[in-house]
């Protein structure tokens, strides 16, 4: 199994942050920082939040707009600094409220912020102001957390790959020409990219789990009823759940403390008090694989096309939880097609679920699905997704009721499952196939089951393929069963250890991004062929720019010069050509996918010269320097 670089709190001079930031005289390296490593940096007084915020806004500027522009921020918090100093002011003089006290986060843009508009990633929406906080967003701020900002979604949740009238596209900071997932894919790029120390999301059907698949992350839908959804703005009542993500699994916990739990406003809510427990951190303790029965339900690993490289990391998973004592059985749950098919009720309750939230928002700009769509305020990807609600049924359809059946079915024969099995967790894949490239519109994944079971379920970190692209699974357990999945996701995350950092957002160097790196290389062939290769590297977008200067003539005039790549430690395929015959000054541009600047790192890419008295190559160079 890979293994995360350790993280350290360094003191470093930082450049300017973001617009008109006041400056420190120094701050931390945040990059990969969990909350206890923070908040025993704030409590030993080696840093403030103030510093904190600096350092989170400092990353946000160098990698969200500049550099590999992941643009997963909408907006920031005008106030985050004055709230740091007033938390500091606290903190000195009566102590911290809990482990979240001073610690930047990040909340998607359909969650109410007094202090921030909330679009949910409409152009139609980008001037709504809420009077209030959404409960979530209120219990994080009493518990001491400081909104940093608000982070890019697909437009009103409405999809999977995070695109958006108001904010454009998302990048995926494991591959820049990919899509983080979705509808909470800015969550998922901002904190794999650590622009905070933990965020929060929505879930209709994968939009908390299909980010976190695909940024290496946790994710957690929560049973049904057991955190509010009061000012996130929705998609399907019966379906919506806000909930967290994060980079570890005590993270996570941290963040549930302080979200769940009863909401007046919020009918499914009631009860929810009696199923929390004193703190899900709690529940982490170590060698909790061991003796576990997790269920694998086969079903539903059908692999896609693209997905080859997945199935490989799943089964290596499954084996590692054998093998630290899991009981890992198959098991199968019979016409769990047929449950699941037809099963999302966001076609029947959208357009009045969102008539209804912006009915209770005073001057909001527009006032129904309807009016934005007349008014083009929407993406062009989501103009089908859209317009197809406005034309279709409602709750008062017959179809609605068949649907409603369908799960009251799913739940009991899941239910029926994990009890006759005695199962800690059933065990699938998040989503199917890599993450798309940008500009695909649809996402294979198995969202649904926890969708219409009401059960929560847990993405873990399962691996990444050879292309270094993030895979996922899921756990499902019982409902209120969180702790549990929080256990079984810890002791996954102690034995696997696969935490890897976004290669496009490295620690920042004096408060700046790496620069770019330069090298020469320089080939001589038999006779008079040459060429000078000068070329630069940009370790934050994985861009390469080559400037080639050949020279020789008769049958050493140069035909090609090519880079490959090495096979097993001899000569290995063309990755690119760079000059073609006839060609003596020339410019190329490239980006280099995972597996490629793995084998930049390691020495594996080489140029070769080839010419007619050389037709099988000479003058092999392989390049000198290594990518941060």
């Amino acid at each position: 199994m890979k293994r995360s670089r350790s993280v350290a709190l360094v003191m470093a001079t930082m450049a300017p942050a973001v617009q008109s930031a006041p400056q420190p005289s120094g701050n931390i390296e945040v990059a990969e920082a969990s909350i206890p490593q923070l908040q025993a940096a704030l409590a030993t007084g080696t840093v403030t939040s103030r510093q904190l915020v600096l350092a989170y806004l400092a990353r946000i500027a160098a990698y969200d707009s500049q550099g590999p522009a992941l643009n997963s921020i909408v907006t920031l918090n005008p106030a985050a600094l004055a709230q740091a100093d007033a938390l500091d002011k606290e903190r000195a003089s009566k102590g911290p409220r809990g482990p979240l006290h001073g610690i930047p986060v990040l909340v998607k843009d359909n969650f109410d912020t007094k202090d921030m508009p909330t679009s949910g990633g409409a152009l139609a929406l980008a001037t709504l102001q809420p009077a209030q906080d959404a409960h979530q967003v209120e219990k994080l701020r009493s518990a001491g957390a400081i909104i940093l900002g608000k982070t890019a979604m697909h437009e009103l949740a409405a999809g999977s790959t995070t695109i958006s009238s108001l904010t454009g596209q998302t990048r995926n900071p494991y591959d820049l020409l990919r899509s983080p997932g979705g509808s909470s894919g800015g969550t998922g790029a901002a904190i794999a990219a650590s622009f905070a120390a933990a965020g929060m999301g929505s879930d209709t059907c994968g939009s908390i789990r299909i980010p976190a698949a695909y940024q290496n992350l946790f994710g957690l839908r929560t049973t049904r009823g057991l955190a509010s959804r009061t000012g996130v703005i929705p998609l399907s009542d019966t379906q919506d759940v806000a909930g967290p993500l994060a980079r570890s699994v005590a993270d996570l916990a941290i963040m549930l403390d302080a979200t769940v739990g009863s909401d007046k406003r919020d009918a499914i809510t009631a009860g929810a008090d009696a199923h929390v427990p004193k703190s899900y951190a709690d529940a982490l303790q170590p060698g909790s694989l061991k003796g576990a029965r997790i269920g694998v339900l086969r079903s539903l690993f059908t692999i896609v096309p693209d997905d080859g490289d997945g199935k490989l990391v799943y089964d290596q998973a499954i084996t590692a939880m054998r093998n630290a004592g899991a009981e890992v059985i198959e098991v199968a749950i019979p016409g769990l097609d047929e449950m699941l098919n037809d099963a999302s009720a966001s076609t029947f309750e959208f357009v009045e679920d969102l008539r209804r939230y912006l009915a209770a928002h005073p001057g909001v700009p527009v006032a129904s699905l309807d009016a934005i769509v007349k008014a083009g305020l929407h993406h062009d990807q989501l103009d089908k997704r859209l317009r197809d609600p406005l034309a279709g049924p409602d709750r008062n359809a017959p179809g609605y009721q068949v649907l409603l059946a369908k799960r009251t079915v799913a739940r009991a024969v899941t239910d029926a499952l994990l009890t006759k099995e005695r199962l800690d967790a059933l065990l699938y894949p998040t989503s199917l196939g890599r993450p798309p490239v940008i500009g695909a519109e649809n996402i294979a994944s198995n969202c649904r089951l926890s969708v219409v079971t009401g059960l929560p379920a847990l993405a873990i970190p399962a691996g990444f393929t050879p292309r270094g692209l993030p895979v996922g699974l899921e756990l499902l357990g019982a409902a209120f069963a969180e702790p549990r999945l929080l256990a079984l996701g810890h002791g996954w995350e102690q034995l696997a250890k696969l935490r890897q950092p976004p290669f496009s957002t490295p620690p920042l160097v004096a408060g700046k991004a790496p620069g770019p790196q330069q090298t020469v290389v320089s080939l001589a062939g038999g006779g008079t062929a040459k060429a000078t290769i000068r070329f630069s590297y940009d370790p934050t977008t994985a861009r390469m720019h080559a400037d080639v200067t050949a020279s020789g003539s008769g049958r050493d005039a140069p035909i090609a010069i090519a880079l490959h790549r090495s096979h097993e430690g001899g000569p290995g395929p063309i990755l690119v050509p760079i000059m073609l015959r006839g060609q003596k000054r020339v410019s190329a541009d490239l980006v280099l996918d995972a597996l490629a600047r793995a084998d930049l790192a390691a020495g594996r890419l080489a140029f070769v010269l080839y010419t007619a008295a050389a037709p099988l190559g000479t003058g092999r160079k392989t390049l000198a320097f290594k990518p941060e």
